[in-house]
């Protein structure tokens, strides 16, 4: 009985979910073995077909609750339709000094958001998003999956 009773919630759940509004485009990359090695470059190529409206984009970095550090320094590489190239440095903050999580702690999981609102983007087209990761060890561990989200903007009221 208890087993009918949870597969009857999961489907509420999704049937719920799904009434919402769908991404413009939604990735998840799965890291082997928890770890995030200097030469995996986990990259979102996203359709741009209007260039009036706003984009949120969010990247969602999801680490044990074991990951050995309070940060992660990231490379962004962004390469346009028409093939300029841009690589910036992000800071996703996991912990706070006092060892709490910033992000979404759910068992012996944390995911935590980067998020970047209300973009607009210049031109129609394959926009390349490549993630690195920017730390001096070789590799990270403890690093579970980067999934990359773009949403039209809500409106503001």
């Amino acid at each position: 009985m208890k087993a009918q009773n949870s597969f009857l919630a999961i489907l509420i759940v999704v049937f719920l979910s799904s009434c919402g509004e769908q991404p413009l485009y939604e990735k998840v990359y799965s890291f082997e073995g928890k770890e995030w090695k200097q030469e995996v470059k986990p990259d979102y190529t996203v359709k741009i077909d209007d260039i009036n409206q706003e984009y949120d984009f969010t990247l969602s970095l999801r680490t044990t609750t074991d990951y050995p550090y309070s940060d992660l320094w990231i490379f962004m590489k962004t390469e346009t339709p028409d093939g300029t190239v841009a690589r910036e440095p992000f800071k996703i903050s996991i912990a706070n000094p006092d060892g709490s999580w910033i992000g979404n702690k759910t068992g012996t999981i944390v995911e935590t958001p980067l998020k970047f609102s209300r973009r607009k983007l210049p031109l129609k087209g394959d926009y390349k998003f490549t993630i690195e990761q920017g730390v001096t060890e070789s590799v990270v561990t403890e690093v579970l999956d980067l999934g990359f989200r773009v949403e039209v903007a809500k409106q503001e009221d």
